[in-house]
């Protein structure tokens, strides 16, 4: 294979790639905005744990691909950043009262750890989603496929590592805790013919 058909395969490979993380970023942001928007407050978890799990899948893809470099040495100017003050402050309200957890800052490096919350871990994802999918949507595919790489590699996907497992251990809190009379019922009943 010549060079310029393996370079073009490449673009293709790259191409397919940004297809798919667009996809899952779009998923992410409707879900996120759903649950904010608490109309269903019985399954904000279960979607959350879902639409994080599927980008973080996404984001694994990103990290094992190859460094992404855009043909322009700069980010181009795409206006002003989105506002995503209320969606944190909607998802703050779903989440009240189980919004902030702990997080160890670099388990390769030591304990140390920092508080850390739901709402602003989902944001953070959503906002480093939603920039390059400003640069998707312009036809700079190469660009947001670079930012979403970049920003995979630097901040929101330990954020989704760190928010998944809060999410999980959520949800295993709330349907594995149960008084010990209700569990010793329960295992009384299983026992039974």
């Amino acid at each position: 294979m010549d060079t310029t058909s393996s370079r073009s395969a490449d673009d293709a490979d790259l191409r397919d790639i940004a297809r798919a993380v667009a996809e899952e970023a779009r998923s992410y942001l409707s879900t996120v905005t759903e649950v904010a928007a608490g109309t269903n407050p019985e399954a904000a978890l279960p979607l959350v744990l879902l639409a994080v799990s599927d980008i973080l899948a996404a984001g694994a893809r990103l990290g094992a691909t190859t460094d992404v470099v855009p043909s322009e040495r700069f980010e181009p100017d795409l206006g002003p950043d989105p506002d995503v003050d209320p969606l944190h402050a909607n998802l703050a309200n779903v989440f009240e009262g189980i919004d902030e957890y702990v997080e160890v800052v670099d388990p390769l490096l030591g304990e140390d750890v920092e508080h850390a919350s739901v709402s602003g871990d989902l944001v953070a994802i959503a906002g480093a989603l939603a920039q390059g999918l400003r640069h998707y949507e312009t036809g700079a595919v190469l660009e947001a496929l670079w930012w979403w790489q970049f920003s995979y590699l630097s901040d929101w996907g330990e954020r989704a590592s760190s928010v998944l497992r809060t999410i999980q251990t959520m949800l295993a809190h709330l349907r594995l805790d149960v008084p010990d009379d209700v569990a010793t019922e329960a295992e009384y009943d299983a026992l039974q013919p």
